[in-house]
């Protein structure tokens, strides 16, 4: 029997199970990728020509069991005691995950932690497509079987992310970096809403084969161990406090570079004279979560106001490193963009992140611009969703797209008189009624969930090289953490009101892959 035969024969019986897709289509973690670029550079079904067919699927939107302030995941095709689902995994602020049928909305599966604060936190699906990987708000990652939600109990897990679950919390969403057939798992923490109490934030990094984990501490790096509430300093805790990583992809990982980056917002900063405190700086770590030894990371950037940061709660680190493939020509190999709450964006040479050759190094940046929107009117509060990094098919130039409640910008990258990367703004959407969460591109349109232009909530699609408006959504509920995700033709976003909403082509359009590429109707 030939492929196509094959694929035409399981159409059928999809079919007449009231399948409308045949697909196996994966959205793994925060972002879409290691890198949390949120582009998902296989998206075929959408485009610019089709979006004024899509529908919103679940009617009102599908209510959710428990409150999600976060984004979703999604694995396609998952073997469940109800059949072959497509599924998607939602943490919500209490700490219910929950599996839930991409088709109705429906919840298939949950698994619930207790402890005394919420999170915010994504899941992240294994690589091998076996287990989900979910922070519990019991200070701990749980591991648990995709099809039916069967804890894994053995081997290591659940592992222990803090000790201080009071004052210190996994928010961000969690990171599979992978380097051939090794896979670590990269979970981050930060604090509560208003900065206090005694927690200092970390990377906990765990190798997915093995269930070993290593621990890297911003606050007292020299300790390379999971502090207690209140302990003894420089035994059992720490004295320094209040420094977390706070963006919303937590740790960002670089293929090219190999190297996890981490940035951090608030506490002191002074490994430049010899201490082991580094707050409002961006640290580079081996995806097993070391650094080069004694408490160091394999590199640094920290900007030479960092002080100034730190008096103003204008964290350097209020967002997730971002990965910027370059330009040819570029005397630059690997870039970084790193976002802070002080409305700007500093490029960042990631072989050598001050440009001073190791780390504990203060300034160096390569470009330093202000987030062409501004600011959204609160000091202190300016840069806090993760930018969608984007390469144009078309010419191969790299893309960003900074979202914040000032609006939504696109800036290309390219290189300046002496060929090193420069990023120039190429349109600009000013104003709260632009605000934005964190937007994603696929298929050559961005994304992003904020106020309609009748003043109510929806997902708006936008060209990315004008910023032209292309679809809205019909109205959703209000959103805070949460960004949405575009994966087998369909765009999922939770809100605030605990729904879910779906929107998708007619069921019947039917799109052939693997080489049989076409709409069928």
């Amino acid at each position: 029997m030939t492929r196509a035969t094959l694929l035409r024969s399981s159409l059928a019986v999809a079919i007449a199970f009231g399948i409308a897709d045949v697909h196996a289509g994966s959205w793994p973690q925060f972002g879409y990728d290691a890198a949390h670029s949120g582009f998902n550079a296989t998206e075929t079904t959408l485009s610019a020509a089709n979006l004024a067919e899509l529908l919103s699927v679940y009617p009102n939107g599908a209510a959710l069991a428990s409150s999600v302030d976060s984004a979703p995941v999604y694995q396609g095709g998952v073997a469940t005691a109800g059949g072959v689902k497509d599924l998607l995994f939602l943490l919500s602020k209490n700490g219910r995950l929950m599996a839930v049928d991409a088709a109705d909305g429906s919840e298939v599966w949950h698994q619930s932690t207790s402890g005394p604060q919420p999170t915010t936190a994504s899941p992240a699906i294994d690589p091998g497509l076996q287990y989900v990987y979910s922070y519990g708000v019991d200070g701990r990652v749980h591991k648990y079987a995709i099809g039916d939600g069967s804890e894994v109990t053995s081997g290591g897990w659940p592992q222990t992310i803090t000790l201080k679950t009071s004052v210190e919390k996994g928010a961000s969403g969690l990171t599979i970096a992978s380097s051939g057939n090794t896979h670590h798992l990269v979970v981050v923490t930060d604090g509560y809403i208003g900065d206090g109490g005694d927690y200092q934030g970390h990377l906990v990094s765990i190798d997915l084969a093995s269930g070993t984990q290593h621990l890297f501490n911003v606050m007292c790096s020299d300790k390379a161990i999971h502090f207690v509430l209140n302990g003894t300093p420089g035994t059992d805790d720490c004295a320094g406090r209040q420094s977390g990583i706070w963006g919303r992809g937590g740790a960002t990982y670089s293929a090219a570079t190999n190297r996890v980056y981490v940035a951090t917002g608030n506490g002191t900063f002074n490994a430049n004279t010899g201490g082991f405190d580094w707050g409002d700086s961006v640290l580079a770590l081996a995806p097993d979560g070391t650094g080069s030894g004694n408490g160091q990371p394999l590199d640094s950037y920290t900007p030479s106001n960092f002080q100034n940061l730190q008096n103003g709660d204008t964290d350097l680190g209020s967002v997730s490193m971002a990965i910027l493939p370059v330009p040819a020509g570029s005397t630059v190999a690997h870039l970084g963009m790193q976002a802070g709450k002080d409305g700007k964006l500093r490029l960042i040479d990631l072989d050598d992140m001050s440009g001073q050759g190791g780390p504990a190094h203060v300034g160096g940046e390569i470009q330093l611009i202000d987030v062409p929107q501004g600011g959204n009117g609160f000091p202190g509060d300016r840069m806090r969703e993760q930018p969608a990094v984007w390469v144009n098919p078309a010419d191969h130039s790299t893309w960003v797209f900074a979202g914040n409640g000032s609006g939504l910008s696109g800036l290309q990258l390219g290189l300046d008189g002496n060929n090193r990367p420069a990023l120039t703004m190429r349109w600009n959407r000013v104003g709260s009624s632009n605000a934005s969460t964190s937007p994603i591109v696929a298929n050559d349109v961005l994304y992003h969930a904020g106020p309609c232009a009748d003043g109510g909530l929806c997902v708006t699609a936008h060209d990315p090289l004008t910023g032209d408006v292309l679809w809205s959504s019909p109205h959703i509920g209000n959103v805070h953490w949460q960004s949405p995700i575009l994966v087998d033709g369909a765009l999922y976003v939770t809100d605030n009101n605990g729904k879910l909403w779906k929107f998708a082509l007619p069921a019947g359009d039917v799109i052939f892959r693997n080489g049989f590429d076409g709409m069928v109707r």
